[in-house]
């Protein structure tokens, strides 16, 4: 298996520690063996089997930073739940480093369920996950695949397929700009190659120009500042490869959303630049879906992107534990 990094046991989180779960490192494999790395959270003084929950996300980020809090307050409200961070990055292996792929991640929360069905504390028929972002529509794509898992939730989601083939707001969806951003890539690609390493295509801008979008000013406010800057975080420092995420171009995530059976909760913020991504992907996933009984999209209003990363006053937890709840009786 291809190892991870050094792998750190002090608590450095962006949050602070619960003092009603219990927390370990944990580490399991994908099928392509690769060694993934999380923190497993639950809830203190449980008796009999859980019900199980892992967390990825977002884009970019480890699992020290929003992820790992979704899951340390879901552990609080009954539910064993891992945060993890996806293959080739953060303290999980795989190399080259800073590479995502829709296959990779996908296998990454399919190894993650893998995981927590094989727990003597959890009911494996009992196990659902959370996408934040960019996992987000990975979760979308790895519940339409995994029959195994019972439920989803989205949370302030990116359709990586989507911004990568057509840009922000769908700006360049067109036979040319595509052609010009592939050429772009794989001139990079034979330069890297003559290199003999990948050139990082730089994380959240700093310092923040003064004209810069409100999202790009969202994000600063909370990769760049104490709020949620971790050294690991590819957000926070280097960024992904400039290559990283190339294949997401020709590879729709979402193709086969309308065939998903079991419970999904979309959940995003109504004044968050990404919205449209959650209110598209939610209508594709209705689209003909012969189980629409059991799908929900919850707008937040005047929610902005990355508030449903760690504001727990708008955070949904009560609606998503009591969807997780619901779907698992």
């Amino acid at each position: 298996m291809q190892k991870a990094n050094i792998v750190t046991q002090v608590w450095d989180k962006t949050f602070p520690q619960s003092e009603k779960v219990t927390h370990k490192k944990v580490t399991f494999h994908t099928r392509y063996g690769i060694e993934l790395v999380g923190d497993l959270y639950t809830p203190r003084d449980f008796q009999g089997r859980l019900s199980a929950l892992a967390v990825c996300g977002p884009f970019g980020a480890v699992k020290e930073q929003a992820s790992g809090l979704y899951a340390q307050t879901m552990a609080e409200r009954g539910f064993i739940a891992l945060a993890f961070d996806p293959s080739f990055t953060g303290e999980s292996g795989g190399e080259p480093r800073y590479m995502a792929s829709p296959d990779i991640n996908t296998e990454d929360f399919q190894a993650a369920v893998d995981f927590l069905s094989t727990l003597e504390i959890t009911d494996p028929d009992k196990i659902g996950i959370i996408g934040i972002c960019g996992w987000g529509g990975m979760a979308l794509n790895t519940a339409a695949l995994d029959t195994r898992i019972k439920a989803t939730v989205t949370s302030t989601m990116y359709d990586m397929s989507r911004v990568n083939a057509n840009g922000y707001f769908d700006a360049e969806d067109s036979a040319d700009a595509r052609y010009a951003k592939r050429q772009a890539l794989n001139k990079q690609r034979t330069q890297d190659y003559k290199n003999g390493r990948y050139a990082l295509g730089g994380g959240v801008v700093d310092p923040l120009p003064a004209d810069a979008p409100f999202f790009v000013k969202d994000y600063y406010d909370y990769y760049k500042t104490s709020r949620g800057y971790h050294p690991r975080s590819l957000n926070s420092n280097g960024g992904w490869n400039i290559t990283g995420c190339m294949s997401f171009m020709n590879q729709p995530i979402l193709h086969y959303s309308n065939e998903i059976r079991s419970a999904v909760l979309m959940v995003h913020g109504e004044k968050a630049h990404s919205c449209y991504f959650t209110k598209d992907a939610y209508a594709k996933m209705m689209d003909g879906n012969a189980h629409p009984e059991n799908k929900e999209l919850l707008i937040i209003p005047g929610a902005v992107h990355t508030d449903l990363y760690d504001r727990v006053d708008i955070i949904p937890f009560d609606k998503i534990s009591a969807f997780f709840h619901k779907a698992m009786e």
